[in-house]
C-alpha cells in the first residue's frame, strides 16, 4: 500500500474517531460508557481486520466484550478498572456500533500493513485514554469549612460543589449516611444513585418503616408520581431536594395531589438539622458530627459508586 494512501487512511480514521466522539457528546459530555465502548471497538480491530458483524455484536446488540471482559481491555491499555465497572446503558452498546460501522468494520484498516494499522489504533486508542486519564484525575470535593458558620451554611456548600459533576449522586450518598449516622442500629440500604426505583422495584431510595425517603437533585414528574404510589401503599414518602428546587417540587406535588401527603424538605436542611440534633445528643461539636457523616459518606460511595471524585474531604 503506497505511503500516500497510507497517510490518507490515518487521516480519514482520525477524522471517524473525531466525528464520533462530537456525535456521542450529551449535554457538553462524553460519558465514560462511550470512552470505554470506543476502547473496546479499537481493540477489536487492532486484534483483525476486517471484522464480521457477527463476530463483535451479539444479536442483543451488545458488543463482545464489553461485559465480562470490559476489566481485562481497560486494564491493558493502564486505564484503572476504577474508571468504570462495566458498560451500563444500551446508549453504549449503539454507540459501539456506529463506530464499527464507521470505520466500515475495518475494510480500509484491512489494507494497511499490519504494524503500521496497529501503531495508529494504538494512537487512536490513546487519544480515548488520555480523555479518561482527565476523567481519573478530577480532584475530590475539598471544602475548607469556617466552623464560625451554620451546619446549614456547610451543607449548602457540599451541595452546590456537586452541581454539574454529581448528577445526584453526591445528594444521595450523603442522605445515606446521614441516615446511617442517625439509625446506627439499623441497616440503611445503599444502592448506586443511578439504580433506578422501578428498575430495581424499590419503593424509593432509602425505606425505614413506613417511611420511603426519595432524594433528587432535580424533582420530576415522575418522582412525584412515585410519591403516589407510596400513598396508596399506605406508606409516608419524604421527598428531599436541593433548597433551589424546594418551590418546583411543592408545585409538581400540588399537580399531583399529594402536596397535603409528600413531607418535602431540603437536603441541606435535612442533613444540618441533623448535625445540630446529634451534636446536642452526644454533647459534640457541630463541625465533628459533620466528618463523621462524611466519612460514612466516603465509605459508601467507596462500595457501589465508580466516580470517586466525589469523595468528600472538609477541612
Amino acid at each position: 500500500m503506497e505511503n500516500t494512501r497510507i497517510e490518507k487512511v490515518r487521516q480519514q480514521s482520525r477524522e471517524v474517531l473525531t466525528t464520533w466522539l462530537d456525535s456521542c457528546t450529551r449535554r457538553g459530555k462524553v460519558s465514560r460508557n462511550t470512552i470505554a465502548i470506543g476502547i473496546v471497538v479499537l481493540d477489536h480491530l487492532r486484534r483483525g481486520c476486517p471484522v464480521s458483524r457477527d463476530e463483535v455484536i451479539s444479536q442483543g446488540g451488545e458488543v463482545s466484550g464489553a461485559r465480562s471482559g470490559l476489566g481485562t481491555i481497560l486494564e491493558s491499555y493502564d486505564i484503572p478498572s476504577s474508571y468504570l465497572k462495566e458498560v451500563t446503558t444500551r446508549q453504549g452498546h449503539q454507540d459501539g456500533q456506529r463506530l464499527f460501522e464507521q470505520f466500515e468494520w475495518g475494510k480500509t484498516l484491512a489494507e494497511m500493513p499490519e504494524d503500521e494499522r496497529d501503531g495508529l489504533l494504538l494512537e487512536l486508542v490513546e487519544g480515548l485514554r488520555s480523555r479518561a486519564n482527565e476523567w481519573l484525575k478530577r480532584q475530590n470535593l475539598k471544602l475548607e469549612i469556617d466552623r464560625r458558620q451554620a451546619p446549614t451554611t456547610w451543607v449548602t456548600m457540599i451541595v452546590e460543589n456537586a452541581k454539574g459533576r454529581s448528577g445526584g449522586v453526591v445528594e444521595q450518598q450523603l442522605v445515606g449516611a446521614k441516615l446511617a449516622r442517625r439509625f446506627k442500629g439499623m441497616e440503611i440500604p445503599n444502592h448506586p444513585a443511578h439504580a433506578g426505583d422501578r428498575q430495581t422495584e424499590r419503593a424509593g431510595d432509602f425505606a425505614i418503616s413506613q417511611l420511603v425517603y426519595h432524594v433528587t437533585s432535580a424533582p420530576s414528574r415522575d418522582v412525584l408520581q412515585k410519591c403516589v404510589g407510596n400513598v396508596r401503599a399506605g406508606l409516608h414518602p419524604i421527598l428531599l431536594i436541593p433548597r433551589e428546587q424546594e418551590n418546583k417540587a411543592r408545585i409538581l406535588a400540588q399537580d399531583e395531589g399529594v402536596d397535603k401527603e409528600v413531607t418535602i424538605i431540603s437536603i441541606e436542611d435535612f442533613v444540618a438539622l441533623n448535625i445540630i440534633e446529634l451534636a446536642t445528643e452526644e454533647s459534640k461539636d457541630f463541625f465533628s458530627v459533620l466528618k463523621e457523616i462524611v466519612e460514612i459518606y466516603n465509605k459508601r460511595l467507596l462500595e457501589v459508586e465508580t466516580d470517586l471524585s466525589l469523595r468528600i474531604e472538609v477541612r
